[in-house]
């Protein structure tokens, strides 16, 4: 099922209500269980679409409202209004500074938390991963000149072991952002084990801009277009194609990995095309009158050989089992975003990997209709970034409040009006740049390519 503009932007605002609420009811939770006055709890900004008040003895408001791209905890606070003699005690600001940091806090950390229940059901519904199998390798590249070739399944990188290609790339970017060398074990379609090593000294940068990755070391994840079954007296028997062989070349043109094997087939039925195969170390040429067959309603080409089906694992675990990869998962993808955050800082990562709300939108719609452990991963991930970015020392955000606690603690009092008011103002000044950098990003990828 192929979704709408609609739809992606419905799932976008799911998604962003989601993991706002999270984040929000932490900073709720942990205030009134410190004793904090609550006199809100809202999600989304602007005029509520739905409020209610809860019960006696505060009777908070909470709201929905018409603005789903943030959201917000009021509390008694005395630099917003008066506050009655007897509600002192329990304004924010006369609360301890330390109750005040945990509250700003606990935010990011519900985000954490809700990225770990994210997994967790990730794990227990069970998802279908793709193996780390080379789909093909480009001539005289760093993967070529390692001597890796299409068909080899990648089983370690820097001598951790990998199941997917999601953990084979973060450990490839782990690795490229360490000394530049990607030590890399790999299984050929024989069993036979290959020790490798990819140098990309100096090329951090490069080889992180958006799908730079693969195409600058020179192979494609993916199935390779080895042609694992033929089918008897089909073109590709009449051929001379034999199981085992992989296909190389199409009139000349090359082919990285089977879906341009099918792809180009498919546009031409009832053709003669010249096939370049390599069987073991042999390059042979072969040519095949291809079969014509419809297909909603159009002719497409036909040769009559199958791929091979060992290229997906499951990853699904019992619920006992599935909560202490849930926490590692999260912790790695932290420890990650956190490492390409500071080399972004540094110069060593591309600025261009920064998204925005029309990347995210994008996302959160294409996993959504993917399937739920899909979006599970994708709610997991972005919870995670919004958890780490709300800890930027930025006046605006959770981090910049916690500076303005512990300022105050060193102090002996509270930081002057003025100078919290320019640091709110250059707090503000650097997040719209943030986000309009981030959008530029989104415009350069849509219309750019």
């Amino acid at each position: 099922m192929d979704f709408t503009f609609l739809e992606y932007l419905m799932w976008f605002v799911i998604a962003i209500s989601v993991l706002v609420a999270a984040h929000e009811f932490g900073h709720y939770y942990v205030a009134r269980r410190l004793g904090f006055k609550v006199l809100r709890f809202s999600i989304g900004f602007g005029r509520p679409l739905l409020r209610w008040r809860g019960g006696a003895p505060d009777h908070i408001e909470y709201w929905l409202s018409m603005i789903p791209l943030g959201g917000y905890v009021k509390m008694l606070d005395e630099h917003e209004g008066p506050v009655a003699d007897r509600d002192r005690p329990r304004a924010f600001h006369q609360r301890p500074i330390w109750q005040r940091i945990a509250v700003l806090l606990a935010g990011p950390v519900f985000n954490f938390l809700f990225a770990i229940l994210a997994y967790w059901l990730m794990f227990v519904t069970g998802v279908e991963a793709t193996k780390p199998i080379i789909g093909a390798v480009d001539a005289d590249s760093v993967a070529a000149r390692a001597g890796l070739s299409a068909g080899d399944e990648i089983t370690s990188i820097g001598g951790r072991a990998v199941l997917t290609w999601e953990d084979a790339t973060l450990e490839i970017l782990d690795e490229l952002l360490g000394d530049g060398r990607i030590e890399v074990t790999a299984r050929t379609p024989s069993g036979a084990i290959r020790d490798v090593d990819l140098d990309v000294r100096g090329r951090s940068s490069e080889l992180t801009e958006p799908t730079a990755l693969f195409q600058g070391l020179g192979l494609h994840p993916g199935i390779p277009a080895v042609a694992a079954v033929v089918t008897p007296d089909s073109p590709a028997e009449r051929a001379g194609l034999k199981a085992g062989d992989l296909v190389l070349r199409v009139n000349d043109q090359p082919i990285r990995g089977w879906g341009e094997w099918v792809s180009s087939l498919q546009q031409r039925p009832g053709e003669t095309v010249d096939l370049t195969v390599l069987r073991g170390e042999q390059e042979l040429s072969l040519t095949a009158t291809l079969d014509t067959e419809t297909f909603e309603g159009k002719p497409i080409g036909r040769i009559g050989v199958d791929r091979r089906r060992d290229v997906t694992t499951e990853q699904h675990y019992g619920p006992i089992e599935s909560l202490p990869r849930g926490v590692a998962k999260t912790w790695d993808t932290m420890v990650f975003t956190v490492t390409m955050v500071t080399h972004m800082v540094t110069g060593e990562v591309s600025l261009k990997n920064m998204s925005g709300p029309l990347s995210i939108a994008d996302i959160a719609g294409s996993t959504a209709n993917a399937g739920l452990a899909y979006f599970l991963n994708f709610l997991a991930v972005v919870s995670i970034s919004l958890g780490i970015l709300n800890l930027f020392p930025i006046p605006v955000l959770d981090g910049g409040q916690i500076v303005y606690q512990l300022v105050e603690w060193v102090k002996g009092a509270p930081m002057s009006e003025r100078a919290m008011l320019i640091g709110h103002q250059i707090g503000i000044f650097f997040i719209i740049a943030l986000t309009s950098f981030a959008f530029y990003n989104d415009i350069v990828r849509i219309f750019g390519s």
